[in-house]
């Protein structure tokens, strides 16, 4: 929810724009119910839908965000977060890579971001946003990022209003600690 707030926040035309809004490329990992990638589509980015390639009813669930949302543009990619496929390479470069909750076990931790290294090879610019609900103040993503070669900046909820206890008529994130981190390759701008 909250990576879904700051997309739209951060994609409404500003003073002096004259109504442009920004263009762009947004594949999102590990997609569930879609609601980061089907609002960034919504606001007119190229998105493309990812979740496990062996898990096809995460895929059907994609799909029918889709159909739901009449976005017939969005395609829908099997990737698995550590392996390097054919879809993986196949992917057109990308400008944000978002991902909402997918660090929720610490073993799959290396594997995405070794995904994420891997994308961010072909294009040193390109950021991974990504919200997560804090689990364990023991899990740490600091080691991986130091391996990986990549920095992270954690962006405060409540600059864009997504600190409350429910967003959007939604309980979530109700009184859980909810986080949002913008990686990078360490020497991207």
């Amino acid at each position: 929810m909250a990576a879904a707030q700051r997309f739209r926040f951060r994609e409404e035309p500003g003073p002096g724009t004259d109504g442009a809004v920004l263009e762009v490329r947004v594949p999102q990992i590990g997609a569930g119910v879609s609601l980061p990638g089907i609002l960034a589509a919504k606001c007119g980015a190229e998105v493309i839908l990812s979740d496990s390639s062996e898990l096809p009813h995460c895929l059907d669930v994609c799909w029918q965000s889709c159909q739901l949302n009449e976005l017939t543009q969005v395609q829908v990619v099997g990737l698995t977060w550590g392996h390097i496929t054919k879809d993986l390479l196949s992917l057109p470069t990308q400008d944000i890579i978002l991902a909402s909750d997918v660090f929720f076990e610490p073993e799959d931790f290396e594997s995405i971001l070794a995904t994420v290294y891997f994308l961010m090879q072909r294009n040193p610019k390109v950021q991974f946003w990504s919200t997560y609900q804090v689990r364990s103040a023991d899990w740490s993503l600091e080691g991986l990022l130091f391996k990986w070669d990549m920095k992270c900046v954690h962006i405060p909820l409540e600059s864009f209003d997504a600190d409350k206890e429910d967003i959007a008529e939604s309980t979530l994130p109700g009184r859980h600690t909810v986080e949002m981190l913008v990686i990078s390759a360490k020497n991207s701008s």
